[in-house]
């Protein structure tokens, strides 16, 4: 048996409410996963789900699905649709909302999952200072497609959690291995592991098509605005360029994370 909320005075409402603040989300622990796909994708990824807030129609597909696995029956709450657009992201009622446990993502355990099976040829991605939660969530999804073992999200701006975030990923930052460091670990990381970078700049060196992904490779993207930090030079560092034929002199970074991937796996798939 559900317990229904009908009131939107309901604590568990205001919290969900509050959830929507990217400070009482990394205070609390907690996030909210908005669509059913992301939510699917969510539960069968590991996420924690702590709670399950829907009409019933969807409450009882859902639970039908994954609850009686997983899930007890106390956190699923059936709402009114009036409460549904009140804790939906926007314009994104599709009859569900949950609230999940933000999880733990150390180096450690990034390590773990990298090598947990062979990958003599790593291909990462190294995200420095994106600003834009719609940016990161879509190159997490250009990730995913092109079969990256994993990002690194470095000196962060953007909330992974935040609702754009999950929404332009699709769910994919579910399942694609992460970690945050600072730049300077992240690129110390990259050596440790002998991770060649290949650092995605204007005035790059080599044209990006000139560039060898098929070696254990970091691709390095960086801030909407400055670009990357001056850290990203020296041993194992190559500076590589897109062609820009118009007026503009850079891509927006998602757009340049899918190209670059793409290319990684393009090549990789010919040899």
């Amino acid at each position: 048996m559900f317990t229904e909320i009908t009131s939107p005075s309901n604590p568990k409402i205001k919290e969900v409410v509050k959830l929507r603040d990217g400070k009482y989300r990394r205070r609390s622990g907690r996030f909210l996963i908005d669509g059913i796909r992301e939510i699917e994708r969510a539960f069968c990824c590991g996420i924690k789900i702590l709670e399950v807030f829907g009409n019933k129609e969807t409450i009882d597909r859902f639970s039908k699905k994954f609850g009686k696995k997983v899930l007890r029956t106390d956190l699923f709450y059936p709402i009114s649709d009036a409460l549904l657009e009140k804790i939906s992201f926007g314009n994104r009622n599709e009859g569900m909302v949950v609230v999940a446990e933000i999880p733990e993502n150390p180096v450690k355990l990034f390590e773990t999952t990298i090598y947990s099976v062979p990958v003599p040829l790593p291909l990462l991605a190294v995200l420095e200072g994106i600003e834009k939660p719609g940016n990161s969530g879509a190159v997490f999804r250009s990730a995913d497609g092109a079969g990256l073992n994993g990002i690194i999200v470095a000196d962060s701006i953007a909330d992974l959690y935040n609702p754009n975030t999950i929404r332009s990923s699709l769910g994919t930052i579910f399942q694609i291995p992460h970690t945050a460091m600072n730049s300077v670990s992240a690129i110390n990381w990259l050596r440790q592991h002998k991770i060649h970078c290949a650092v995605s700049r204007c005035n790059g060196i080599i044209p990006y098509t000139d560039y060898n992904f098929c070696q254990p490779t970091a691709i390095i993207l960086g801030n909407e605005s400055e670009g990357l930090s001056d850290i990203w030079c020296g041993d194992g560092v190559t500076s590589i360029s897109l062609p820009m034929r118009g007026i503009a002199d850079s891509l927006n970074v998602s757009n340049a994370a899918a190209i670059l991937f793409y290319e990684a796996h393009r090549q990789r798939i010919k040899n």
